[in-house]
């Protein structure tokens, strides 16, 4: 149980969203400081450190040289957007193991000055991969497999393309507030629907921005959290869960949430009910629907009715979700969104989001990121998070 034997002291999310004049490790590094000053610590107080495979060559050894870091702990897990997620995690189960007391967390990316484009590139897979024979030759893109994934919820429980798009109305809602967020327009379903089809049933605004950037965390053991002069977040619960294809005996209309997430909730002694803000993994519309539903803020199939009664905007709704814009008009650094997801969820329980968008009272919260892709394999991670006296 990880209950209070650890805390969220520091934050960082980069203001840049195109950085083409400076390196991956350096993006990693200023995220970096950006998260210790938050803290009020210093790079030489970190004694673990964790990223994934954003960062260059082996990892968390390279990032440990180059930010000059003396470390006896690390960790390098992969589950892509989900991996600062499941981090978080692994850095209080280690703080609670006496591993380390600084745990250092980093996200970078340049997937915009890449050119990346929105999901419709060919996905490749290793020769290395063990499903790569058989599906590469098809080349399956990132939009195609959650276009896949919406089409069969549709098919499933009646769910339309209107209510997608009030996924995309309620991020854009709160975006407009949000000085650096890339799409700080408000949009109507309408507009949503009638952009540029992607994969269908999956338009344009129904897709994440690509952008470049990051963001940190420091999470540290509750006798450093006492030594700091600043309000710090407690870690509640934590859970992860892999999706697979199962051998082909496949359903495309939940995600490894509806593992993680009662995992998590169990863990923090709390339901879905006591939750007053969510962070959720918004790389598609539809990665939400499916991901609301599974953390058991609605029934199965219900989702589509939930998000059109207005209930993940600020100040309207039941759920308030991704209050800096999410991932699908703020940031998605790396593919790897996951960070900001866990960032807004501290600003939301220290009182730092914008004034317009942040909750009354906020005193329990999630953030969930999902890595790989609801329409193949997944990993799904569920942290909560209370304040220092949860």
């Amino acid at each position: 149980m990880l209950k209070g034997k650890a805390f969220i002291a520091g934050i960082f999310e980069h203001p840049t969203r195109y950085a083409p004049e400076k390196s991956l490790p350096q993006l990693h590094a200023e995220v970096a400081k950006g998260a210790l000053d938050d803290a009020g610590l210093s790079f030489s107080d970190v004694d673990g450190y964790f990223c994934a495979g954003d960062a260059p060559g082996m990892g968390a050894i390279n990032m440990a040289e180059y930010l000059g870091l003396g470390l006896r702990y690390t960790d390098s897990t992969e589950t892509g957007g989900s991996s600062p997620v499941v981090h978080v995690g692994h850095a209080a189960a280690a703080i609670a193991a006496g591993k380390c007391n600084v745990a250092l967390i980093t996200l970078a990316g340049k997937p915009r000055s890449a050119g990346q484009a929105t999901g419709t590139a060919p996905r490749t897979l290793g020769s290395a991969v063990p499903e790569s024979g058989f599906e590469a030759p098809y080349g399956p893109t990132t939009s195609n497999m959650y276009g896949m994934a919406a089409m069969r919820h549709m098919h499933e429980y009646g769910t339309t393309s209107e209510q997608l798009a009030w996924v995309k109305v309620a991020a854009s809602t709160h975006a407009q507030y949000n000085p650096n967020a890339l799409l700080q327009d408000v949009v109507t379903v309408e507009e949503v629907v009638n952009s540029p089809m992607i994969s269908d049933p999956l338009h344009r605004l129904d897709c994440c921005v690509i952008t470049d950037g990051g963001g940190a965390v420091v999470v540290v053991s509750p006798e450093i959290a006492k030594s700091l002069h600043r309000s710090n977040v407690k870690v509640l619960g934590h859970a992860e869960a892999p999706k697979h294809l199962n051998g082909g005996h496949v359903d495309l209309t939940f995600t490894g949430a509806r593992w993680s997430g009662p995992l998590a909730f169990k863990e923090a002694g709390i339901t879905p009910a006591d939750i007053d803000y969510a962070s959720i993994y918004d790389s598609f519309t539809i990665t939400v629907l499916e991901t609301i539903e599974d953390l058991g803020f609605c029934e199965k199939g219900q989702g589509g009715r939930f998000v059109m009664d207005g209930n993940l905007i600020s100040g309207i709704g039941k759920l308030p979700f991704n209050t800096d814009g999410g991932g699908l008009c703020n940031n998605h650094p790396a593919n790897r969104g996951g960070v900001t997801k866990i960032i807004e969820a501290v600003r939301q329980l220290r009182g730092e989001a914008h004034e317009k968008v942040q909750v009354p009272n906020c005193e329990l919260v999630l953030a969930h990121g999902t890595g790989g892709s609801i329409g193949t394999r997944m990993g799904s991670a569920t942290l909560i998070l209370g304040g220092e006296d949860a």
